[in-house]
């Protein structure tokens, strides 16, 4: 999807001054961590930067911490949500709190609409990649 230029530098200061639920979440989705698909953090889409990205699944994930709370955020927040769906992307949305809380339920979430809106396990070699990575080397057990 295409974006705005002036959205690169911008993209950059939102990587280095991330929040502490991104930072959480980032450390859960980089490196393909997530049943093998790749994660962009900060990702400009359009006129927009979504928190995380996976362009081979068009999904954007967001967390709304409190510079989401207001009817005018909540406002702007569905404007750009909207604009972007019809672009294609689809949108997962985390609150705060629950990054921090309750990491294991959000990523419970993701793997689930990955496993739902994905090939995930029809796509063998993403199977077997996702079990490989997933499976300590069974060497030296008897």
């Amino acid at each position: 999807i295409p974006y705005e230029p002036y959205l690169v530098d911008l993209a950059k200061q939102l990587r280095k001054n991330m929040t502490l639920s991104e930072v959480l979440l980032w450390n859960q989705l980089k490196n393909k961590q997530m049943l093998g698909f790749d994660f962009d953090r900060q990702k400009p889409l359009d006129r927009y930067i979504v928190d995380f990205y996976c362009k081979d699944l068009q999904l954007a994930i967001e967390i709304d911490g409190t510079s989401h709370d207001g009817d005018e955020q909540f406002k702007l927040d569905i404007k750009r949500q909207k604009t972007l769906e019809l672009l294609g992307v689809h949108f997962l949305r985390f609150d705060d709190k629950d990054v921090k809380k309750n990491m294991t339920g959000v990523l419970f979430v993701i793997e689930e609409w990955i496993k739902k809106n994905s090939d995930f396990d029809k796509d063998p070699a993403l199977f077997l990649r996702f079990a490989q990575d997933d499976n300590p080397s069974q060497e030296g057990i008897v």
